[in-house]
């Protein structure tokens, strides 16, 4: 059985959440508290397995809540369910000691699979949250490797390359190009050879989302 304790200032949602956690075999909720210094004194007088938190609570919030945890109750796993998403509070909170963060806009099931899983000391980021990272970084790793690419061949690509280049590791076919630059595809595609040749990028193509070859270029 996994004992629970959910702390949260919005009694209301407390409440909903609780009566919806013990209908699960596996879950029992034994405290519930509506600020962090609560929390802390329920967890000096009983036998908890998880916390479930929210961020933003009166007299001592999420975060100072989350470090008191780790240091006075370390075999206590902290999960985060709370209606910031930034980044910066996520990192914070995770960095505190927290082991998985929720929104609050997680159906039921994602927030028991959570605990399920936290419980076996794993950590666990809501899907929306996952999406959300990883979104971020494929973007940042895009902007790296274009970045690199138009450096390297600064000097060595002609003018109408220097123009193409941009548009085409944004994944513009080559009509698309063709049609902002107001020439021919088969132009655009010989630049577009000019510019793997010069910067000895590979020429093996990568599907696109809308299912266009692309080249992937290191």
């Amino acid at each position: 059985m996994i004992r629970l304790v959910l702390a949260d200032d919005h009694i209301i949602l407390r409440g909903e959440l609780g009566v919806l956690l013990t209908q699960e075999p596996d879950l029992e909720v034994v405290g519930q508290a509506s600020n962090g210094l609560m929390l802390l004194e329920l967890l000096a007088q009983t036998a908890v397995d998880v916390v479930v938190l929210d961020v933003n609570m009166p007299v001592m919030d999420g975060l100072t809540t989350t470090q008191a945890i780790r240091q006075q109750f370390p075999a206590v796993r902290v999960l985060v369910l709370s209606m910031l998403d930034h980044e910066q509070y996520i990192q914070r909170m995770l960095t505190a000691g927290a082991l998985g963060y929720l929104l609050k806009t997680c159906d039921l099931q994602e927030i028991i699979h959570a605990i399920r899983t936290v419980v076996r000391n794993r950590p666990y980021l809501c899907t929306a949250i996952s999406l959300s990272l990883l979104q971020k970084l494929t973007h940042s790793h895009e902007v790296i490797m274009t970045s690199k690419l138009t450096v390297q061949a600064t000097g060595e690509l002609s003018v109408r390359e220097q123009q193409v280049l941009p548009l085409f590791t944004a994944g513009l076919s080559n009509a698309e190009i063709a049609a902002k630059l107001f020439t021919s595809k088969h132009t655009i595609e010989t630049h577009r050879q000019n510019i793997i040749r010069k910067t000895q990028a590979s020429s093996t193509p990568v599907p696109q989302a809308d299912g266009r070859p692309s080249f992937g270029l290191g």
